[in-house]
């Protein structure tokens, strides 16, 4: 025991200073691989520096040369656009010199020129003067007799040129106007027959008459109170006669008394009950019939009290032929025509179903149906494109637009088909004579005849008094006139006739 505890801190220290040996050897060891290590990486890093540096003096060499390069060739261009400028400069002046010697050149040609100029105004001066002398007339009148004497010989061929110009610009425009006017009629076909007002009611025998008359007239006298008409009872058989100027009005007492006379009952209080029954019917017959027709149309921005107008017109007629029927009809037309000449389609046909809504009141109304139509229109702001439409549908102001010759023309063409509407004897032959008085006012008119049912006048001149551009003028004043003075449906033809006959002999 004594001799371990003498040992133990011998081994002890021996232990320590083997470890401390130990520790340092390793230490110098690393720190000998490190140093080498370094020593490794700084060489590695001059060597990477020596070629950095050589390949950055090769690049430097190549930007150097470059650039010697580029500098030379700039040089050169440079050298080359110097040449280039002074040659140009040296043909400018070229140039230059040439332009003075042309311009003293032209100067002087001038001059001579005006001076040429100046002694052939004083020759043609000198003989104007001599001619003047010779022929004893001055120089205004000469030329007044040269002008007579050309107008004279070249007259006749004046007015064949002229009637061949107008009669190919007639056939253009009638053919292009028979071509729209045949595609539009071929589009819109429509079964048109004429109807004129009924004013006559059908009795089942002569003893209604009686019953209608009421004791002491107090049925009839009611039927006229409230529908504010005369019902004339004569000695027709069978039958009584409504009059009236207001076309509603008069539908309302024929049907009211179709209804009485159907019932059988016939006293105050049955008329009164009747009566405001058809009022109320007629009222939503109205309202209908405006609104199917502008749905049919296919018009959806209408003031329902202008709608309600329109329906107004199923009850009036105009020289037999029904008012409403005949808007649709012009509406139709009036869209085809302006779709095939490109103008608004939408303007005519909504001038085309109001041209005529004046008519719908006018009876109530002062003025003619186109100024009271006109009013309506603006009352509810109406586009101004279709209140003009409506103001020259019958030609009383020339049209500015398209649109409104479109209306004109469908509306002549809807009027004046054959059998679309009808006029009494009186009128007919009333117009005719209107038609004939017109043309027989002119001075060298021999002979007037209206034909075609007043759709042409043919007028006869005197040969002697009238030539052929006088009948041509005279055919214009004619038309001009009829269009001021006439009123007439579709439009009539002017036709001068002037005929010269030469009889000779032989014997």
């Amino acid at each position: 025991m004594p001799l371990i505890w003498i040992l133990a801190p011998v081994f002890v220290l021996v232990g320590v200073a083997g470890g401390y040996v130990l520790r340092k050897t390793v230490a110098k060891k690393k720190q000998d691989e490190a140093e080498t290590k370094s020593q490794t990486i700084i060489d590695k890093a001059k060597t990477k520096h020596k070629e950095i540096l050589l390949e950055a003096k090769d690049k430097a060499l190549k930007i150097t040369e470059e650039a010697k390069t580029e500098e030379n060739e700039r040089r050169k261009r440079i050298l080359h656009a110097e040449e280039r400028i002074e040659k140009r400069e040296n043909q400018l002046d070229q140039k230059y010199e040439n332009l003075d010697k042309k311009s003293l050149y032209i100067n002087q040609r001038a001059k001579e020129t005006n001076q040429i100029r100046d002694e052939l105004d004083k020759i043609k001066r000198k003989q104007i003067e001599t001619l003047e002398k010779v022929a004893d007339l001055s120089r205004d009148r000469a030329k007044e007799v040269l002008m007579e004497m050309v107008e004279k010989d070249i007259k006749e061929e004046i007015i064949e040129r002229v009637k061949k110009l107008k009669k190919i610009e007639k056939e253009e425009a009638d053919k292009n106007a028979q071509k729209i006017v045949g595609l539009a009629i071929e589009r819109y076909a429509q079964d048109q027959s004429s109807e004129m007002t009924a004013t006559t009611v059908s009795l089942p025998s002569d003893e209604m008459k009686g019953r209608i008359i009421g004791r002491e007239g107090r049925n009839i006298k009611r039927i006229e109170e409230l529908t504010g008409i005369e019902i004339v009872v004569d000695d027709t058989p069978e039958a009584i006669v409504i009059s009236g100027f207001n076309p509603i009005r008069r539908h309302i007492a024929k049907r009211s008394l179709e209804k009485l006379i159907h019932d059988g009952r016939i006293h105050p209080a049955k008329i009164e009950e009747t009566i405001t029954k058809v009022k109320n019917e007629i009222a939503q017959e109205i309202k209908e019939a405006g609104e199917a027709t502008v749905y049919d149309l296919g018009i959806a921005d209408f003031d329902p009290k202008l709608v309600q107008l329109i329906g107004r017109l199923k009850f009036r007629t105009s020289y037999g032929q029904n008012v409403l029927n005949h808007s649709i009809e012009v509406a139709n037309l009036a869209a085809i025509m302006a779709e095939e000449l490109h103008a608004d389609v939408g303007v005519a046909k909504r001038a085309g179903i109001l041209h005529d809504i004046g008519k719908s009141v006018d009876h109530e109304i002062e003025g003619t149906h186109i100024e009271i139509g006109k009013n309506i229109l603006k009352k509810f702001g109406v586009n101004s494109k279709i209140i003009h439409a409506v103001e020259c549908h019958h030609g009383d102001i020339d049209p500015e637009t398209a649109e409104a010759s479109v209306v004109a023309a469908a509306d002549a063409i809807s009027g004046s088909r054959i059998g679309a509407r009808k006029d009494s004897y009186e009128n007919y032959i009333k117009r005719l004579e209107e038609l004939e008085n017109v043309a027989t006012t002119f001075d060298g008119v021999e002979r007037v005849y209206a034909v075609q049912a007043g759709r042409e006048v043919r007028v006869f001149v005197t040969p002697d008094k009238v030539d052929d551009l006088g009948a041509m003028k005279m055919a214009r004043e004619i038309a001009t006139k009829i269009e001021k003075e006439l009123k007439y449906p579709g439009e009539i033809r002017v036709n001068v006739i002037r005929e010269t006959r030469i009889v000779e002999y032989a014997r």
